[in-house]
């Protein structure tokens, strides 16, 4: 099978818009099975076109400080296990 053309979609919010249409034509009881994995390689397609936008973009020292307190453990935040009790 061919790889799918994805020279279309030049932006995350391109790319986005598709894969959301995607999800909408996969969850569609009419669409047939080879049609839905004809799809997912697409989809597949449209996430490696991402990661290359990903890995091209240069972020400011700002933003890449913003990204990693994003990805930061939310639970890890004040260094206690968890709650305690005491006088058991």
């Amino acid at each position: 099978m061919a790889k799918p053309d994805t020279s279309a979609y030049e932006s995350f919010e391109d790319i986005s818009g598709r894969l959301d249409q995607i999800i909408d034509l996969v969850r569609d009881k009419e669409t047939s099975l080879e049609r839905s994995l004809d799809l997912f390689d697409e989809a597949i397609a449209l996430g490696s076109k991402a990661v290359d936008l990903v890995d091209a973009t240069d972020f400011s020292a700002r933003e890449q400080a913003q990204l990693a307190d994003s990805h930061a453990p939310q639970a890890a935040g004040d260094g206690q296990a968890g709650p305690t009790t005491s006088g058991d």
